[in-house]
């Protein structure tokens, strides 16, 4: 039976600059799949792409690609959404990154259509309201303040791309198990309405979307996991029945077991009965784990459905600003300390008139973060974290001008105010939603070798 290698080496914008290169050099991949967008990477994006219109997709990609051009010139698929806002000036972007460097530049294709911002107001007007997931407002309401709109694609694109010669497909908003979806349909020719085969196939994706989380990053039981600091990535074998085993490469670290693959097939379930795709309606609630052999799992009874009408939507919209300052306070009782510190940053606020919409007082290091209210006084040493969010730019740039002074102006044991102030940034809040099918046109651009 055929058998396909699938590799993921990026689970997010910022992932290990090294995994690509050592998943290629060991991995013996067929495809590898590159995932840079979450929620907060469209946010990040929108950002600089506001600042330098010719940013706006992951530049980490182009790097990458380039790192791995030997196994590229020898017949690996790349298929990535590191296109992020801006796909077409990504590949413009690799192609003349390869040329540059004097490397072959294969066949290279872009997936268009997920950007709904140049046809939001027709859509709206065509009674589509992008109602808000949790609360139904149409996004009407904050029409003016949208700044992205983007649908989660399934594999179709991909695939058309793959089948037209793409050897590196770029994309834009694609929903991260369809990156791996869009290899194995490509390489087994599956068609629609081989659901479970396609289950199979988006289950891999979902197992290994998220980079080294299934290969004992965020493990449960860390403590018996060998060799975090050379921690493999993972790897999908997916047989042409839609049968699916995880495993890693040879000789790195981290673990493939049961338990860890486990821990990320619930990642991000909701009902396992209905695990909603672009391509395909999982039901997880007959799936078996089984090792299977070292460092390998085989998943079984995976099933599919057909799945709904439906794209999920990922908008984001400008909601005011924000600034976050920390400082070092130590000593005895530096808990209290850092609290009268914080307090005072926002006494002095209101005493001049300025009210911002939110405000942060953290002492890190006594069970802030776990959301405990109650201070330490045996800590010797903590960091205060002060945060606001404003929709008035002045206000947030008046906080950011009190934490400083802390240094000189507050008890002893004050100190880490090297970087300055913090900067004021503009806040990007998101907006789900969903989106009929019909109503989104995939457009696929290929691009020819240059040798």
């Amino acid at each position: 039976m055929k058998v396909i290698r699938v590799g993921n080496a990026s689970g997010f914008w910022g992932d290990n600059p090294d995994a690509a290169p050592e998943l290629c050099d060991k991995g013996e991949l067929d495809y590898l799949t590159l995932d840079y967008l979450a929620e907060v990477s469209m946010s990040i994006l929108a950002r600089q792409r506001a600042k330098d219109p010719t940013r706006g997709f992951a530049r980490d990609m182009i790097d990458c690609l380039a790192a791995i051009a030997p196994h590229i010139r020898k017949g690996l698929r790349i298929v990535t959404n590191g296109g992020g806002l801006e796909p077409l000036r990504a590949l413009l972007a690799l192609r003349s990154r390869l040329q540059d460097r004097k490397y072959p530049v294969p066949a290279t294709s872009v997936v268009l259509g997920d950007d709904l911002m140049p046809r939001l107001d027709e859509l709206l007007d065509s009674g589509c309201p992008l109602a808000h997931l949790d609360d139904g407002k149409p996004i009407s309401v904050i029409r003016e303040r949208v700044r992205t709109a983007n649908a989660y694609l399934g594999a179709a694109g991909p695939v058309h791309a793959l089948q037209a010669g793409a050897q590196i497909v770029i994309t834009g908003r694609v929903a991260d198990p369809s990156l791996t979806v869009a290899c194995a349909r490509h390489a087994f020719g599956w068609d629609d309405g081989e659901w479970d085969k396609l289950a199979g196939a988006a289950v891999a994706g979902h197992l290994i979307e998220c980079g080294a989380q299934a290969t004992g990053g965020l493990f449960t039981d860390w403590e018996t996991v060998e060799g975090y600091d050379r921690i493999g990535y993972p790897i999908a074998e997916i047989d042409e029945s839609g049968g699916v085993v995880i495993t890693k490469a040879a000789d790195s670290g981290g673990c493939v077991r049961r338990e860890s693959i486990v821990e990320q097939l619930l990642y991000e379930v909701g009902d396992p009965r209905e695990f909603h795709t672009p391509d395909v309606c999982i039901d997880l609630s007959g799936v078996t784990l089984e090792d299977d052999g070292d460092q390998r799992v085989r998943v079984r009874g995976v099933r599919g459905r057909p799945p709904n009408e439906f794209y999920k939507v990922s908008a984001t919209y400008s909601d005011g600003y924000m600034a976050a300052g920390k400082l070092t306070v130590f000593g005895e009782r530096a808990a209290a300390k850092a609290k009268v510190c914080g307090d005072s940053v926002f006494a002095q606020l209101r005493r001049r008139g300025v009210h911002c919409a939110e405000s942060l007082v953290e002492v890190l290091g006594t069970g802030a973060c776990l959301g405990r209210t109650e201070l330490d006084e045996r800590a010797t040493e903590v960091v205060l974290r002060v945060a606001v969010h404003d929709p008035k730019r002045g206000n947030v740039v008046r906080f950011s001008k009190y934490i400083a002074p802390l240094v000189t102006s507050g008890p002893p044991g004050v100190t880490g105010y090297a970087d300055g102030r913090p900067s004021v940034r503009e806040v990007f809040a998101y907006w789900p939603a969903l989106i009929k099918k019909t109503a989104v046109e995939t457009e696929i651009i290929v691009q020819q070798p240059v040798s």
